[in-house]
């Protein structure tokens, strides 16, 4: 990774606009990216090189003909970085979300760690008084969401969370929001530390330790009747469908390209539902949008480091090598800089 100029973009044609970024979040699929490990993705050359960042914070700089009224110059706005075919199965039934030709800025379009970034008119969302840091979380608050939406979390519910990184984090803020309670669980009590503002229950756990048993006394009964695997350590997927109550729903969202065994016979037996979530829609952006400007002491207290735009390559780099120390790393373009 290397710091360069760049052409210019064009102005903003109709329904686009010209943005600039203000901040930028690195996720683990960024550091994935960085690596070369892109999972299922068979041939990634297409996608070098490319500027990064798909969690983004920007102001509105101009724009485009034929866009809604409300987008205006210096709007502060986040970026969904998804756009959709419209064309394909999972479009045409409402799911552009998992598009089979999706293209996520960031990474299969140039994203927004760059001073100035197009963008359609419906990928930018206001987001009011929201300070930039604050507001990149809000693209991984929407993974979250939308996993709650797939899990189908009602109030009440039991979920138990394996993995306490930003999205293990952020699923149970969105979790709790809707009413459930929840148990984060992961090896590293630093991370854990952080869950409390979420008014999760946590649960620090060793290699040695039964984690189906210990969360499985956590949740009572039969177990949790949702399971959400948020680390894309592949044997965890089985360990969730061990632990899931019967009939209750095993959502996952960590990503791994390995392949892992699930004893199948534990499906029909349990009679549960296996359930992936890809990215947000647009309603459940707008949802993250509200969830975070709502539950700000929560969402901010998972940024732990700053950087500016020229320090992008060490920020990835750090971030990499101290996960346990680096809970969210942003990148800010602002004039607050990083630190």
């Amino acid at each position: 990774m290397e710091v360069v100029d760049v052409v210019e973009p064009r102005a903003p044609g109709p329904a686009e606009v010209l943005v600039r970024p203000t901040a930028v979040g690195l996720c683990g699929s960024d550091f994935h990216y960085f690596l070369g490990d892109l999972g299922t993705i068979d041939d990634p050359s297409s996608l070098y090189p490319r500027i990064q960042g798909h969690e983004a914070a920007a102001t509105i700089v101009e724009v485009g003909a034929d866009c809604p009224a409300h987008l205006m110059s210096g709007l502060p706005v986040a970026l969904w970085p998804v756009s959709s075919c419209g064309r394909c199965y999972p479009c045409r039934i409402g799911r552009g979300n998992a598009c089979a030709s999706i293209s996520l800025i960031g990474v299969h379009a140039d994203g927004a760690l760059q001073e100035q970034l197009l963008v359609p008119a419906a990928q930018v969302f206001p987001v009011g008084d929201q300070d930039p840091a604050l507001a990149v979380l809000i693209e991984p608050v929407s993974i979250a969401v939308r996993a709650v939406v797939r899990g189908r979390v009602a109030p009440g519910e039991r979920v138990v969370v394996l993995g306490a990184g930003p999205i293990g984090q952020a699923l149970a803020l969105a979790a709790t929001d809707r009413g459930a309670s929840v148990l984060l669980v992961d090896r590293l009590q630093v991370r854990l530390s952080r869950g409390a503002t979420t008014g999760a229950d946590v649960l620090q756990v060793s290699p040695e330790d039964d984690l189906v048993a210990a969360a499985r006394e956590w949740a009572g009964g039969d177990g949790p009747e949702v399971v959400v695997e948020a680390t894309g350590v592949p044997g965890l997927v089985q360990t969730a469908v061990e632990l899931v109550a019967p009939t209750g729903r095993v959502v996952v969202v960590g990503l791994s390209g390995e392949p892992t065994p699930v004893r199948v016979g534990d499906l029909p037996l349990k009679e549960i539902d296996v359930l992936g979530v890809s990215c947000c829609g647009a309603d459940e952006f707008a949802e993250a949008v509200d969830l975070v400007g709502r539950r700000r002491r929560a969402a901010a207290g998972l940024v732990t480091h700053e950087f500016t735009l020229e320090q992008a390559p060490q920020a990835i780099a750090y971030a990499i090598e101290h996960p346990a120390e680096v809970m969210k790393a942003v990148v800010r373009l602002d004039e607050d800089g990083g630190r």
